[in-house]
């Protein structure tokens, strides 16, 4: 690699890093620590766990000799590399009231010096490569951390506001975009079926789950050419949609009966007797022709139901995309479980089990959403999640 690239990379490597930082720079002390459930994950931990990541699974690998910044900050921060050895159980990353803040930032600038240090003695390409899946993982985790800060602060009585202004920083996070209007009038795009080729062909990043490219056989079929709205929702909850069995799979029924749950999270009744909702600025009114969001994939299936229709398999979804649909608003939940492409393999040691491993008991989103970080999207992208999950930017396509 020339070394204007290796300067090019360094400088995206800062930024990347920057910009985690950024997201939490609105965050009080004391909200860097919460974990209100198990599937948010403390910003403090996030921050150290990006940064566990590029210390183990890049320098002390690529660099002879490279000793840890703190002995126990392996078993801190280890999310689920059973092949590094023993961590904090999940539902306790709440605990971990130290390191503190400002030490998980000291440890941050030691990675990054090091890490830049590294870059300047031309590395082998193999290393770049985990360099950038390092870099891809942090990007991950911005739009967790995004998701879990909401969470948090959308638990708390309070109901306090992430940002009560639309830009922050120099990295621009448009909180006024979180639920951007669109078209009223849903129409159909149709699609004649035949053999299409789907998935990540090369040239360029690709998660290992995104590939290989394959040719699969679609029926005749057609997808909405917008996102369910939050009107459209509102009809079948008013419709009885939460209390009429016939719309929900088996474990869907039981998650609405055990959890209480009938209607998208964030959403209550304001003192107007009016449905609101808590967004990144605090309680807004629920905006009509946004997409719905924060649903989960029992959810989905149950309004595509009551709809007469049904959701996309991930292949109709990729190629309506890449033949001109619009997408990007929401994380759109897909008809397909995650399950290995044809010709999957996964790599040897830790990075193996990046996404192989999970590869049972979720469902396929595709698409992107207000809180993917720039550049971070395209096409082929397999997000995952079991199907009870609902505190991502989760959307719903029709499709029939």
């Amino acid at each position: 690699m020339r070394r204007d690239d290796l300067g090019e990379l360094a400088l995206r490597f800062s930024e990347i890093r920057a910009r985690s930082v950024s997201l939490c720079a609105p965050l009080a002390v004391e909200d860097h620590v919460v974990q209100p459930v198990v599937d948010v994950s403390p910003p403090k931990w996030h921050l150290a766990h990006t940064t566990w990541f590029f210390e183990t699974l890049l320098l002390a690998q690529a660099v002879p000799g490279h000793a840890p910044f703190h002995p126990a900050y392996g078993f801190l921060f280890n999310s689920y590399y059973e092949s590094e050895g023993a961590r904090v159980p999940r539902a306790q990353r709440g605990h971990l009231s130290r390191p503190t803040v400002s030490e998980v930032m000291a440890y941050r600038a030691h990675v990054d010096a090091a890490v830049l240090a590294w870059l300047d003695t031309r590395p082998e390409a193999r290393w770049l490569e985990r360099l950038e899946l390092g870099l891809q993982h942090e990007q991950q985790h911005q739009e967790l951390l995004l998701t879990d800060i909401k969470f948090i602060l959308g638990h708390n009585p309070l109901r306090p506001a992430y940002l009560t202004h639309d830009t922050h920083d120099t990295h621009a996070i448009a909180v006024g975009q979180e639920h951007p209007e669109q078209p009223r009038t849903l129409r159909w795009r149709s699609h004649p079926g035949g053999v299409c080729a789907i998935g990540h062909a090369g040239g360029g990043f690709g998660f290992d789950n995104e590939g290989a490219r394959h040719e699969v056989l679609l029926q005749p079929h057609a997808l909405a050419d917008r996102l369910v709205s939050n009107a459209d929702y509102l009809a079948f909850m008013d419709a009885g949609g939460y209390d009429t069995p016939r719309h929900w799979h088996a474990d869907g029924w039981d998650w609405r009966t055990a959890s209480g749950e009938r209607a998208p999270m964030y959403w209550f009744r304001g003192d107007d007797g009016q449905w609101w909702h808590q967004t990144l600025r605090g309680p807004q009114p629920l905006p009509p022709n946004a997409p719905v969001t924060h649903v989960n994939w029992f959810e989905a299936s149950a309004y595509a139901d009551w709809a007469g229709a049904r959701l996309p398999t991930e292949a109709e979804w990729e190629v309506a995309a890449a033949d001109g649909m619009a997408w990007g608003l929401r994380w759109e939940w897909t008809a397909s479980a995650y399950t290995p492409y044809p010709g999957f393999r996964r790599a040897d040691g830790a990075v193996g089990e990046y996404n192989g491993k999970f590869m049972v008991g979720q469902q396929v989103l595709r698409g992107a959403s207000f809180a993917t970080p720039p550049g971070h999207a395209r096409l082929t992208y397999r997000n995952f999640f079991q199907p009870p999950l609902r505190w991502q930017y989760t959307g719903i396509r029709l499709a029939r």
